[in-house]
């Protein structure tokens, strides 16, 4: 699924969507495509904490990180061409969907929960997966998450064949 949107401006170009739909193996394909810096909200989070994610949804729960996530990307969007990778819960958060909608182009990378189960099996570093069915939570993530990332101005449809179809699907969206 895509939706159309006028061709690049050159403002941030935000990625959001459940983890696992390749935001930030996808982000740094295209920020080199567009000749412009990638940015991965996640390691800067972690870089501002000095903490792992897995360490600050440990030590202080997942609210003190979604404000810490709203607080980094409102840096981030300084108004430069860049491509940002944000973490799968960032623009549930009502400030920074406002942010991200008013002062960039977001672009939701959408992904069947197979398809996601599948990915993220690779790694056991994601909090809200651990000791639990990915399958079933990614689901249940895609139904509430998924009226938020609707609102994103550009939908594109994250496939199990290679990144690049996605990063070529974007560039067409950006008219680019």
């Amino acid at each position: 699924m895509m939706q159309s949107h006028s061709p690049w401006t050159g403002r941030p170009i935000v990625l959001v969507g459940l983890m696992g739909v390749g935001k930030s193996t996808v982000g740094r394909r295209l920020a080199v495509r567009l000749a412009v810096p990638f940015v991965d909200a996640d390691h800067e989070i972690e870089s501002a904490a000095d903490m792992s994610i897995t360490e600050i949804f440990a030590e202080y729960g997942e609210p003190y990180f979604r404000d810490g996530e709203r607080r980094v990307i409102a840096r981030l969007m300084d108004g430069t061409p860049k491509v940002i990778a944000t973490g799968g819960g960032a623009f549930v958060n009502d400030e920074t969907r406002a942010l991200i909608l008013a002062q960039s182009t977001a672009i939701w990378l959408n992904a069947h929960p197979d398809v996601l189960a599948e990915r993220v099996k690779r790694r056991d570093t994601r909090p809200l997966l651990r000791g639990r069915d990915p399958r079933r939570v990614l689901a249940d993530l895609a139904e509430q998450r998924d009226p938020f990332y609707a609102q994103a101005h550009i939908h594109i449809s994250s496939q199990r064949g290679p990144h690049e179809a996605t990063v070529a699907a974007i560039l067409k969206a950006i008219g680019r």
